[in-house]
């Protein structure tokens, strides 16, 4: 849909607002052009969006889509009283029939961490980040213990990726390991994962799509060459098999498909939200 803006504005990061926004818009066959105003937390700057939001309206001829999570209820006036687009407050929306049900008033915190300093789950998170980042691309074998959950498949089959979205989004300390072709050889997974078998999962890709890719990094070699590929991807999807372990194929799945099967499967027992 031409000339059409939606803006996502929040007295935080915004990332609450873009999120559920985005998953409504993507409902409809429309590709709107996205302005993001993240902590708008004053008076000045509430009156600043919604000049803009105005202008766009009277610019475009149409009413921008605006999402907010705005908390201070003087801020949220502001921007509700006099605007030209279509407001949707996300959280009072939630917040006010939850209130009734709860019969209590919600704390009108700004942001998911008012106070990271004081955040024990910020700092769990954080120490998430850190030990996916330590044992990526099987790095270290220190610590597998701690592990919430271990991935395993062939390289470029999207672990890297899944591994840092579970320590980003649920707080999981995530491990990742490529299957390469001295494990093949031994018909076996690699000697460090072994007592650890309840908290892997294994990613597979089509081989196909798995050349595309390593195409792109190196380009013309055997790492890449199609038929290689699908000896890997074969080669690991039988010593999954063999193993017991649950693995899916990350070729035609986002990495937020990919995390939720995880969960579903392995069903660590500390989840950060």
């Amino acid at each position: 849909m031409a000339n059409r803006t939606v803006f996502f504005v929040s007295d935080g990061t915004g990332i609450t607002a873009e999120t559920f926004g985005n998953s409504i818009l993507s409902q409809f066959a429309i590709k709107p052009r996205h302005v993001r105003r993240p902590f708008i937390d004053t008076a000045d700057k509430a009156h600043q969006v919604l000049r803009e939001i105005n202008h766009t309206a009277d610019t475009e001829g149409r009413k921008p889509v605006v999402f907010i999570t705005l908390v201070n209820p003087e801020i949220l006036a502001i921007v509700k009283s006099e605007s030209k687009g279509l407001v949707l407050d996300l959280f009072n929306t939630f917040i006010e029939p939850l209130e009734a049900e709860f019969g209590m008033k919600s704390n009108h915190r700004v942001g998911r961490f008012s106070d990271v300093s004081k955040s024990q789950e910020y700092h769990d998170r954080i120490e998430a980040i850190n030990f996916s980042l330590s044992h990526d691309d099987g790095q270290s074998h220190r610590d597998l213990e701690q592990a919430d959950v271990i991935l395993v498949g062939v390289s470029r089959s999207g672990k890297t990726p899944t591994s840092l979205y579970l320590a980003m989004q649920y707080g999981l300390k995530a491990a990742n390991y490529p299957l390469i072709p001295e494990d093949f050889e031994r018909r076996q997974l690699p000697p460090a994962l072994l007592e650890h078998r309840k908290k892997i999962f294994g990613l597979s890709i089509q081989p196909e799509r798995l050349s595309e890719i390593r195409n792109e990094r190196r380009p013309n070699s055997k790492y890449a060459a199609l038929e290689n590929c699908r000896m890997e991807v074969a080669e690991a999807e039988a010593m999954m098999r063999r193993s017991g372990i649950r693995w899916l194929s990350s070729t035609t799945k986002s990495i937020e498909e990919i995390a939720t099967t995880i969960l579903q499967e392995i069903r660590p027992e500390r989840l950060v939200y």
